[in-house]
């Protein structure tokens, strides 16, 4: 089984930039797809962001155009750039396999956009 552990977040002001780190124990050669996944106090978790084998990728409509999702397959890492961040960015963001698997989510790493 993939375990993972997501790391990365901090406090940064609006508008900055995280580059937020997902690893990988075992290897995601073989899985089709990865996401990145958020989930503020209150709110449900949802989706941010997914990345197949092939490289294609695709976005929640909140995140386009500001985060970018990438894969290391050799380093077993998938990672998330996230520029131009605003408060509502405020979440855990945690990785997993598409379709997530519940015994697989980490701990997730926090991060907060706040002036």
């Amino acid at each position: 089984q993939v375990q993972l552990v997501e790391s990365g977040g901090g406090l940064v002001q609006p508008g900055g930039s995280l580059r937020l780190s997902c690893a990988a124990s075992g290897s995601i050669f073989s899985i089709n797809a990865m996401g990145w996944f958020r989930q503020a106090p209150g709110k449900q978790r949802e989706l941010v962001a997914v990345i197949t084998n092939g490289g294609v990728t695709n976005y929640a409509a909140s995140v386009k155009g500001r985060f970018t999702i990438s894969r290391d397959n050799a380093a077993n890492t998938v990672y998330l750039q996230m520029n131009s961040l605003k408060p509502e960015d405020t979440a855990v963001y945690s990785c997993n396999t598409i379709p997530p698997l519940p015994g697989t989510w980490g701990q997730g790493t926090q991060v907060t956009v706040s002036s």
